[in-house]
């Protein structure tokens, strides 16, 4: 197994991090990434077997668990509550419970909301080179979480604000400003909710918080702050995810010369499928060893921690045929931009009907869509997202 060095601040890394992947698995399913401290699975086998194997999983071993620093506290408080870094019982418990309210049945009732504001924002479009991410790619999935949650439209913004300033807690050039922020915004987010969920319990509506609140199995609710945690994981989680997947969709499109076929009712699927596997806007999720596992030739102990390179298992050639070719007609059999295993992403449907109307809408109310300027990634390694796209109608 090598030692592989590859700052993940790098600013050329961040805009194309995929012959660092290629280099990486020519030389080996698992190697030590130097500036992580970890070992790091490359290759789709080790990827899809680690996802599932349940000496390995999220939450961090007790006798690892350490009280985080003062300045953190709101954030490690609601993480504590997170259904994210959970293992069973606690995450079996909670997945059902919040399974029970965002069904399949709820999301599938959002398309013709959605396809009205796919419009609507399109109408809006100037016609002057503008930003698709801010007017169109941001706007959708978070006004349908709002839209899920119950929570008033006009309350968009703020959430977004809160939610970057959490979600970047993950990101590889996290600095103690970013704590101090996302700190506050965690607090901030958690009384905006603590107060809306007393509100619904007072005056039930035909939200998702209200479904929540009444989820039940044998006996068993969600604590007032389990409830919480869960909103915000779902913001949090289901907003930063589709922003990037229609943004980096959007971009590889146009760049490919995208063909109404693709767009097509028999052919949505497999574009969407293919869009997330070819550049999905999470890179890395990791995994804590529970116990001695020997995986690929290596000995892991316990605490021991592994990174799981999800788009560098995206494009394995051994698992794909010519993996760097982005095909959306090919069959959807390699894709783990949603995870595996009992942590497989709760808000998976939501992220795919999303983009099954947002995209077929933009391309068919904006047929001569192109790029303004070259598109450029931001620099927030493990998640992979544009900074803008700045297009022309």
């Amino acid at each position: 197994m090598k030692s592989l060095t590859q700052s993940p601040a790098d600013p050329a890394f961040s805009q194309d991090p995929y012959p660092f992947y290629a280099a990486a698995r020519r030389d080996g399913p698992l190697h030590v990434w130097q500036d992580y401290g970890m070992v790091a699975a490359f290759r789709h086998d080790a990827v899809h077997m680690l996802l599932r194997d349940r000496r390995f999983g999220r939450e961090v071993p007790k006798e690892l668990q350490k009280p985080g620093p003062a300045h953190l506290a709101p954030f490690l408080a609601m993480e504590a509550h997170s259904m994210l870094d959970a293992e069973p019982p606690r995450h079996t418990r909670l997945r059902r419970l919040v399974l029970r309210a965002f069904t399949s049945r709820e999301i599938a009732a959002l398309e013709p909301w959605l396809k009205d504001l796919c419009n609507e924002l399109i109408a809006a479009f100037p016609s002057e080179p503008f930003d698709l991410l801010e007017a169109y790619c941001t706007q959708v999935p978070v006004l349908a979480i709002c839209r899920l949650l119950g929570v008033p439209a006009e309350m968009a913004p703020q959430l977004l604000d809160w939610s970057h300033k959490m979600v970047a807690m993950y990101q590889a050039s996290r600095t103690e400003e970013t704590e101090h922020a996302a700190a506050d915004a965690t607090q901030a987010f958690a009384d905006f909710l603590r107060a809306y969920v007393e509100e619904r319990r007072s005056r039930p509506g035909g939200d998702l918080i209200t479904r929540l609140i009444a989820a039940e199995e044998e006996g068993d609710k969600l604590s007032a702050d389990e409830l919480i945690g869960t909103c915000i994981l779902l913001l949090n989680a289901g907003h930063e995810a589709t922003v990037h997947g229609l943004g980096n969709g959007v971009k590889t499109m146009l760049e490919q010369g995208w063909q109404p076929e693709w767009l097509a009712h028999e052919g949505i699927d497999g574009l969407v499928e293919e869009i997330l596997r070819y550049d999905p806007p999470l890179h890395m999720f990791t995994r804590y060893a529970y116990e001695e596992a020997e995986v690929f030739g290596h000995t892991f102990r316990r605490g021991d921690q592994v990174a799981l390179l999800l788009a560098a298992a995206n494009r394995d050639p051994a698992a794909l045929e010519d993996p760097e070719r982005f095909d959306p007609a090919r069959p959807p059999k390699v894709n783990k931009s949603f995870g595996g295993g009992l942590h497989f992403c709760v808000g998976a449907p939501l992220a795919r009907l999303e983009m099954k109307i947002a995209l077929p809408v933009l391309f068919e109310r904006c047929p001569g869509l192109r790029l303004a300027e070259p598109p450029e990634y931001s620099n927030t390694y493990h998640f992979h997202g544009l900074k803008r796209l700045m297009v022309q109608i």
